[in-house]
């Protein structure tokens, strides 16, 4: 099978598509840059990395591109049987910017920007459209009902990116088709009955479309659109590229990034509350409540440098200090366990 790859030029380079079913990147022609972007050792070199079955590979110039490292995935292909897909393939300055994964990729004077593509945003509105066409007699609730994921999930995805104005025009142009899929519904009644009968005031947002669903009880309750600038911009922190999970120098630092884990991912979060329900809220080292104020650490029972895993029962949650303490005394640390009343 033909996988998409993308290859792509550092300062002042190209940037080429290309397709590949293997790990280009281990090729000893094309190595993998680290996230800090490598440096004078890296300077002016091919590297890829991958995302998915994707790859952006870099090169400091357009001939360096053509002349060696196309030929080079070329054979890399076609030694596995593949072939380089030519119509998908793309050479192009950073400045020109390209499209990788529903989004564009642009140097602006130096600053590297990414933005939800325009093709992206079109396919979006196009789907969201056609479910809003597809409904015209049903209710409220149940339009809201198909809505709500599609703009969820596309915003999700795009949060990690410059999106903030993309999701503010998403937003209009979505209103601008609710707003005509009630007209139609009422083409007799004056638009402040629409407004009224369709758009309401939810705290200091106007215009929040909502309606009403009915549970499996059979009990209604109230349901409102969800709106894609409701999903705050949350910025992808690069590894360190001298991070070594391996050397115990950065098993803080480790601890630290799996913290920010815990506080933004839903799922971690719920591990969150478990340890700290099962601790009591207690420090195990000063032995006293973790708040909010105090804040608290994420740290491994077993370091994992020593084989330790991310599992609930290798963590306990401290207090920043304390986890200072913890590692600068070396101290060993276990879980307290509240006491129950039988």
């Amino acid at each position: 099978m033909i996988r998409k790859a993308v290859t792509r030029s550092s300062a002042g380079g190209r940037w080429k598509s290309a397709h590949s079913g293997n790990s280009l990147a281990a090729h000893p022609t094309v190595r993998r840059v680290r996230a800090s972007g490598g440096g004078s050792s890296t300077a002016g070199k091919p590297a890829a990395s991958a995302v998915s079955d994707w790859y952006v590979i870099t090169g400091s110039s357009k001939a360096l591109l053509e002349e060696e490292v196309k030929p080079l995935v070329e054979r890399f292909l076609r030694d596995r049987g593949l072939s380089l897909s030519q119509e998908k393939t793309k050479i192009t300055h950073i400045a020109d910017g390209f499209e990788f994964l529903g989004q564009h990729v642009r140097d602006y004077d130096g600053t590297i920007l990414i933005k939800p593509s325009r093709k992206n945003v079109q396919a979006f509105l196009r789907k969201v459209r056609g479910v809003i066409k597809a409904n015209a007699q049903a209710t409220t609730g149940n339009l809201i009902g198909q809505l709500n994921p599609i703009i969820r999930g596309w915003a999700y995805f795009h949060r990690h990116v410059a999106s903030k104005q993309t999701f503010t025009k998403v937003d209009n142009a979505i209103f601008l088709a609710l707003w005509q899929w009630a007209k139609r519904r009422h083409p007799k009644k004056p638009r402040r009955w629409i407004k009224d009968a369709y758009f309401h005031q939810i705290g200091g947002r106007k215009w929040v479309f909502r309606g009403e669903r009915v549970d499996k009880n059979g009990q209604p309750y109230k349901v409102r659109l969800f709106y894609a600038s409701q999903v705050a911009i949350q910025r992808h922190t690069k590894i360190k590229a001298a991070a070594n999970p391996f050397d115990p120098q950065w098993e803080v630092y480790f601890e630290t990034r799996l913290g920010v884990k815990m506080a933004d991912d839903l799922k971690e979060r719920r591990k969150l509350l478990y340890l700290w329900k099962e601790q009591g809220g207690i420090c195990p080292v000063c032995g006293q409540l973790m708040t909010t104020l105090t804040g608290w650490h994420n740290h491994h029972i077993v370091w994992r440098v020593h084989g330790g895993t991310d599992r609930t029962e290798n963590r306990v949650l401290l207090h920043p200090n304390c986890h200072l303490q913890v590692h600068s005394q070396g101290l060993s640390v276990v879980q307290p366990r509240p006491s129950r009343d039988d």
